[in-house]
């Protein structure tokens, strides 16, 4: 067997066995396979694609490529959740305290913010000290006692998926399902939880642009969990507009609070159907009672009652601590603000999601390269939403900037944002499928 004879098959559309993929992923990772022909093959998957045991052996290989997170010392069924990335979305920060509430253990790995999407570890580290580098034995020790952690993923965990995505990324290779998927799952997969939840973005905002590319991509994904033995799900959301009402570090965690707080808005209702959907599946493994309607509106009843009582919010606070940060509930903000208003009537037809996230990115809130320091108090309040009607004047967004010039340069780029009409628009489905 040679890395030639592996292009070769490929290329010629033939699906490649699990010995022939775990011998190409065992050159990625030891570095005998050299970039070009990894290259290669990274083209004939891209335009050839892969069938779904092709893809799981994949995903396996890139798994085991290198450490895997030994769970077995926690006590009880582990859950995880994966965005796939989008603006103003910290569903995870209400998520995780939700489900630790109601007795699920949350083992979770995390990474930061690139680009237009913002980051789990950067808004985590908004509480002062929140220590995202903990030692695997800590790691296991915060999850039993405080019943979720959330921290920063090690250098070890799929060391081949940090290579295959560097060259996808100059060789336009990135939009592939298979590849996507496997580089997804195989990280998640390493992280070693029981029950995997999946929120696939699609919009304006999202990697995937498509709901029918996003729900492809999801089948895939599940199917991967499925055949690895996971309780796996996933959920469809839009992102054609920011899925809060802040973007940046310090907005959204007020934003977060909010929402545990009893706040019911786009924000809320996702986090929601995620905790009800995770905890579903919890509740089918550990439950006598067989799955089916009961279930589900007990898991739906449980949820809610959690937030109204303020359990999951002095659960986050209890996570924090653990974490050695400090839950204040009391974040600073920018020290300069630009109003942007409406240049005419009507309705907010349009959103540029992506664009808004990178106007954070310039305004401090974000970075572009993995270098960048963050800086928690920059960020966006979004003050009108899709379909809102709007008078010439009216308030849009308000941006917050420690740098007067940055805040100044993202105004005009901020209401190019936005489109308005005389006419409404049908909103798309804010969750458009289960």
């Amino acid at each position: 067997m040679t890395h030639y004879e592996i292009i070769d098959k490929k290329k010629k559309k033939l699906a490649l066995s699990e010995a022939e993929i775990r011998f190409f992923i065992r050159g990625v990772t030891d570095g005998t396979m050299p970039d070009y022909q990894v290259s290669a093959l990274l083209m004939a998957i891209c335009i050839n694609g892969m069938d779904g045991g092709e893809t799981f052996f994949l995903t396996d290989a890139i798994k085991n490529s290198g450490a895997v997170t030994d769970l077995s010392k926690v006590k009880g069924i582990c859950a995880d959740k994966h965005s796939t990335g989008g603006v103003s979305d910290a569903t995870t920060l209400i998520v995780v305290p939700v489900l630790a509430a109601l007795g699920v253990k949350v083992a979770k790995l995390s990474g930061r913010g690139l680009g237009h999407t913002g980051g789990t570890l950067d808004k985590l580290e908004c509480f002062p000290g929140y220590n995202i580098c903990q030692s695997p034995e800590e790691f296991i020790n915060i999850v039993n006692t405080a019943g979720a952690a959330i921290c920063g993923q090690t250098g070890v965990t799929a060391p081949a998926d940090k290579r295959l995505y560097a060259l996808r990324d100059v060789t336009a290779t990135v939009d592939s399902i298979p590849l996507i998927a496997s580089s997804i799952m195989g990280k998640k997969l390493a992280s070693g939880a029981d029950i995997i939840m999946l929120d696939v973005k699609y919009g304006s905002g999202a990697f995937m642009k498509t709901r029918e590319r996003a729900a492809e991509l999801a089948r895939v994904m599940v199917d991967i969990g499925k055949r690895a033995g996971k309780s796996t799900a996933a959920i469809i959301t839009s992102m054609e507009q920011p899925l809060g009402n802040c973007i940046g570090g310090n907005l959204e965690i007020e934003g977060v609070l909010e929402v545990l707080g009893g706040a019911d808005n786009d924000l809320a209702k996702v986090s929601r159907v995620l905790s009800e959907r995770i905890y579903l599946m919890w509740l089918s493994r550990t439950s006598d009672r067989p799955p089916g309607a009961a279930l589900a509106a007990k898991a739906k009843t449980e949820v809610e009652a959690c937030i109204k009582d303020g359990r999951a919010l002095k659960k986050l606070k209890e996570i924090v601590e653990a974490h050695g940060g400090s839950f204040t509930g009391k974040f600073e903000k920018a020290r300069f603000v630009r109003i942007i208003t409406a240049g005419s009537s009507g309705y907010i037809t349009k959103i540029d999601t992506e664009k808004l996230g990178l106007i954070n990115v310039a305004l401090g809130g974000g970075r572009l390269k993995q270098e960048d320091v963050i800086n928690h108090r920059a960020g966006i309040k979004l003050k009108a939403r899709l379909n809102t009607f709007v008078q010439k004047g009216d308030t849009l967004t308000e941006l917050y900037s420690d740098d007067p010039a940055a805040a100044e340069g993202a105004e005009r780029a901020c209401a190019a944002a936005f489109t308005i009409t005389e006419k409404p628009v049908t909103p798309p489905e804010l969750i458009a499928e289960i």
